[in-house]
């Protein structure tokens, strides 16, 4: 390595503990080699207005303990997306946040060149960066000469291997070294006249906390140049941009200027890539066997063998979400309720205990039931994610998902809509842009999840007259109706709405190699977002869910009039009578509480489509969990609460007040209608804002209460009423 990099003189004294970047592509290593360099004290949480990852953990170097972020993957620096930009503010510090003090640049051994471009954006901005060149192992004796790239590229350069711990010591070293050495910027190109001039321009309007001597604490023109080429590049590129970095109007305005209707992409890229091409061309003696990739890809990516084995992966993967997790969640279930139970004995009737065992318990029981489904989703997904088949699924679904506007990695989510949309909206996360996740989040609750089974199973029983055959197809008619609804619910949004009528960007996605994951660190993924969830995301749920109870509770006092059902239970002759008793006093209760009156309050607008008062209860109540309107209408009718889809006092009640149309019109609110507010709590936490959510129960209510009217009234007039 040349001596200019090596060299171990101090020339700067970093104040305070140092800060580190770990940067690089997407599929290099990154994560493995942060987990292999921080150990267990890596912690996860979310940069802050956006729902993409940020680990942090402690680096040991040799002479002092640093912080080490994981940046999130990215190919270059001219970024579009919010997420992808997260990478560029954090090596410039350009909200503020201190600038790293070095940067680890991750350099696939086996994709030299698509790596390094990069590396040399990092080294335009004037960052103090050492190479880690992984996938060393893979690459074999293809993998190039670590001295040799070191003295073309003027930075330590250490090949490293994470599974084994090959050359961590060796990278630490060098990265104490990094820290002592003085920044500058260095360009592998130039500029033409033209572009230098426009450089020129817009580094005059640059705010001055943008600016190197503040963001660096040394004056780098070729650092202020490369910002003022992002700005060039980046800052027409849509609301993603002015959102996360706060662009100035006079730097906007200076862009605007020098653009002239002419693309500047062009000669920073060629640039660039003409000097990787000539250069790093030069250290590659031979092509790294993908032979056994090549084979399978033949079979996983065309377009009949590999659809068929596609829908066999996620048939297994749901099936498994589906009904293997059910047992987990039935004990998880079972064991809130066990805990309320002896509760309620401990602590005897009364408001608080109610409180308790109703409200925090069977709250915190609506959070944890969720777990299982979602340790699994990400469980599966990681695996996928890291063995590389996830790229090819993303691959292959883009086909039929662009017709929609929707991205290829957009079915996967859809298709664990089936199973809960609360695992599904966290699945999202394998998008990068945020357009195409809040708009896959907009359509997952429209599919048909497992809660909503037992209410069509309720409703065809007691209900729909006919054959079993013809309940049976009402009900795949169900599930097809969801799937179409959703599709042209992601295409008119696309349309109209504007946060989500970005453009289409091309679909481009790396294939990486076919590798056998790394078991500690899917798990360490698993259990990272699946906390995360818990956290943030069940802190709404919980007080979703004691707010319900509060508003089907209280108040305690029945209107005048009513039975004394205290002296009429004492006084029944039987257990049986008094049961019946205590189903209707609990009934009467729920009629008067503030829930029940709300019923009251909107059954004029659910009149048109055929509902009253009482399936107007069921409904707030569903919002705990849609398979709760059953329980809610077993209270309402005084069957009981622990009324399930199978109950047949609940069907003989349903049947003498509802029709076969009233029916129907309920299976099509409970299709489209936003039900849930477990649903509504993701959505929060993944979308960083109540705007989302607010939409989401708005568009789904409407569009609901008008086909349920459409289908109601229509089918008066057609003479079905």
């Amino acid at each position: 390595m040349s001596d200019e990099c090596c060299d171990p003189a101090p020339a700067v004294t970093v104040p305070g503990r140092p800060q580190i970047a770990l940067a690089g592509n997407p599929n290099v290593g990154k994560t493995t080699l942060f987990n292999a360099l921080t150990g267990s004290s890596a912690k996860v949480s979310n940069y802050p207005g956006i729902t993409v990852e940020r680990r942090t953990g402690e680096l040991k170097l040799p002479t002092c303990t640093a912080d080490l972020h994981d940046l999130p993957g990215t190919y270059s620096l001219n970024a579009r997306s919010a997420e992808e930009q997260i990478t560029l503010d954090a090596l410039t510090g350009l909200h503020g946040d201190k600038a790293p003090d070095a940067v680890i640049v991750c350099v696939d051994a086996t994709q030299l060149a698509r790596s390094g471009y990069l590396l040399l954006q990092c080294r335009e901005l004037g960052a103090r960066s050492v190479v880690a060149l992984t996938m060393v192992d893979e690459a074999g004796s293809a993998a190039p000469d670590p001295k040799a790239l070191s003295r073309l590229i003027g930075r330590e350069v250490v090949a490293v291997t994470a599974r084994t711990g090959r050359g961590l010591e060796e990278l630490r070293a060098a990265v104490d070294r990094a820290l002592r050495a003085e920044r500058r910027s260095d360009w592998v190109w130039t500029p033409s006249p033209a572009l230098r001039a426009s450089l020129d321009a817009v580094k005059e309007a640059l705010p001055a906390e943008w600016r190197s001597q503040q963001r660096l604490g040394v004056d780098l023109p070729g650092s202020d140049d490369a910002i003022a080429l992002w700005a060039l590049t980046c800052i027409d590129s849509g609301e993603e941009a002015d959102e996360l970095v706060g662009v100035p109007a006079t730097l906007r305005a200076a862009v605007e200027a020098r653009h002239a209707g002419k693309d500047v992409d062009d000669e920073s890229v060629l640039g660039r890539w003409h000097w990787l091409d000539r250069e790093v061309d030069k250290l590659i003696h031979k092509t790294p066997d993908r032979s056994l990739t090549q084979k399978i890809d033949r079979v996983l990516l065309h377009r009949a063998a590999g659809f068929a084995a596609f829908l066999g992966v996620m048939a297994l993967l749901f099936m498994a979400l589906f009904t293997g997790a059910q047992p987990l969640i039935d004990l998880v279930d079972h064991f809130f309720k066990w805990i309320g139970a002896e509760l309620r004995g401990v602590l005897g009737a009364g408001i608080f205990t109610d409180f308790i065992v109703d409200g925090v318990i069977a709250g915190v029981g609506a959070v944890m039931v969720f777990l299982p489904q979602i340790l699994m989703l990400f469980l599966f997904l990681g695996f996928l994610e890291d063995c590389g088949y996830l790229a090819r699924v993303a691959y292959l679904m883009d086909r039929i998902m662009r017709s929609m506007n929707l991205h290829g990695r957009a079915f996967v989510p859809m298709l664990f809509g089936f199973a809960c949309a609360v695992p599904a909206i966290t699945a999202t996360r394998t998008m990068e842009r945020r357009r195409d996740r809040i708009l896959t989040m907009m359509v997952v609750p429209l599919m048909t999840c497992s809660a909503r089974l037992p209410v069509y199973t309720l409703i065809i029983g007691a209900l729909i007259r006919g054959s079993r055959v013809t309940q049976s197809l009402l009900m795949v008619g169900m599930y097809a109706f969801s799937v179409t609804t959703s599709l042209a619910a992601a295409w008119v949004m696309s349309k109209t709405v504007k946060p989500l009528k970005a453009k289409r960007l091309p679909f481009i996605i790396e294939l990486p190699p076919y590798r056998w994951p790394r078991v500690p660190d899917v798990l360490r993924m698993m259990w990272g977002k699946s906390s995360m969830f818990l956290r943030e995301a069940g802190t709404v749920i919980l007080g979703c869910s004691i707010a319900l109870w509060a508003l089907l509770y209280f108040p305690r006092e029945l209107p005048k009039g009513s039975p004394d059902y205290a002296a009429l239970i004492e006084k029944a002759p039987s257990a049986e009578q008094k049961a019946e008793l205590a189903a209707e006093e609990q009934a009467a209760h729920l009629e008067a509480s503030y829930g029940g009156r709300l019923g009251h309050a909107i059954e004029p607008a659910l009149s048109p489509l055929g509902f009253d008062w009482k399936i107007g209860v069921g409904l707030i109540g569903a919002f705990a969990a849609r398979e709760v309107f059953i329980s809610t209408l077993g209270i309402v009718y005084a069957v009981g609460g622990d009324a399930d889809e199978q109950s047949q006092p609940l069907r003989t009640h349903l049947q003498r007040h509802y029709t076969p149309l009233t029916g129907l019109s309920l299976m099509i609110f409970f299709a489209l209608a936003m039900q849930c507010m477990s649903t509504l709590a993701v959505v929060r936490r993944e979308s960083r804002s109540w705007r989302w959510p607010a939409f989401l129960f708005g568009y789904m209510t409407v569009l609901a209460w008008v086909v349920s009217c459409l289908v109601y009234q229509g089918g008066r007039l057609l003479g079905f009423g």
